[in-house]
């Protein structure tokens, strides 16, 4: 059973920065996509980050202020977030896609990042 545990999220004050954190477990193919999406209040999920190959691309929301790794060896990926706006609030989504036509993807529950002073 594949399960994703985000971590890290929480209240910050504008300008101020956080890292999220997201360890994938269970049977996943090494060949994947992991990523970052974002939900806020009255909004659709939209992509934040991912990186697959060391490869990376962002929303243009976030560019310059949000950087995405992945450690291959823990099965995990993180965002680390900076220059926080409340804009930035949200709940936060780990998302892994495994390659290939009958390639599953999978989903974390999410952690809530609220950016207010």
């Amino acid at each position: 059973q594949v399960q994703l545990v985000e971590s890290g999220g929480g209240l910050v004050q504008p300008g101020g920065s956080l890292r999220l954190s997201c360890a994938a477990s269970g049977s996943i193919r090494s060949a994947n996509t992991m990523g970052w999406y974002r939900q806020a209040p009255g909004k659709e999920r939209e992509l934040v980050a991912r990186i697959t190959s060391g490869v990376t691309n962002y929303a243009d929301s976030v560019k310059g202020r949000f950087t995405i790794s992945r450690d291959n060896t823990k099965n995990t990926v993180y965002v680390q977030m900076n220059s926080l706006k409340p804009e930035d609030t949200a709940v936060y989504y780990c998302n892994v896609v495994e390659w290939g036509l009958d390639g599953m993807s999978y989903w974390g529950k999410g952690t809530l990042v609220t950016v207010s002073s």
